[in-house]
């Protein structure tokens, strides 16, 4: 990345947002790191409205809206009269095609590899949780085993306790 270029990760990670389980980014967040006004990105999103189904970018509904007003702590009095346009990692990806400057594709590649980070980060802890898992399942049946011998010696014991002294046959000294 170029020195004018002072996006870093810990900056874009603090966009990324989970809303309907999802991971998004909001428009007015993207504008600031492309260093565009917030109208001329949505101008460009609905110009080319096609390019960004469903599982690219959703308008956040009235509750969406407020919940992320009252989270983020801005007032209601101006700010933007239409709701914010999530996007996942697809449409970030997908607005480096519409916005066509040198910024906005230098940070679009930065957010991607923040959401590939991400994902690598969700995959590895899901590894590491079914190794655990697997442990867990090793250690209960170890258990049982241990358990298991402990109850036959048990019963051992108990018989050695239980023996009636029987009468030895065979020769007297």
């Amino acid at each position: 990345m170029s020195d004018e270029l002072l996006i870093t990760e810990h900056i874009i990670m603090s966009k990324i947002l989970l809303i309907r389980d999802q991971k998004v980014i909001i428009d007015s967040d993207l504008s600031l790191l492309y260093g565009v006004e917030n109208k001329q990105l949505k101008r460009q999103v609905r110009r080319n409205l096609e390019r960004f189904p469903e599982d690219f970018m959703f308008e956040l509904t009235e509750v969406e809206s407020e919940i992320l007003r009252s989270q983020i702590g801005t007032s209601s009095w101006g700010g933007n009269r239409y709701k914010p346009l999530a996007f996942t990692e697809q449409g970030v990806a997908m607005l480096s095609s519409v916005l066509n400057s040198s910024t906005a594709i230098k940070v679009n590649i930065e957010i991607i590899r923040v959401f590939t980070k991400i994902r690598q980060a969700i995959s590895e802890n899901l590894n590491v949780r079914l190794e655990i898992e697997k442990i867990k399942k090793k250690l209960i049946n170890q258990d049982k085993n241990i358990e298991l011998v402990f109850s036959y010696l048990d019963e051992l014991i108990d018989k050695q306790d239980n023996k009636e002294e029987r009468t030895k046959i065979g020769y007297k000294h």
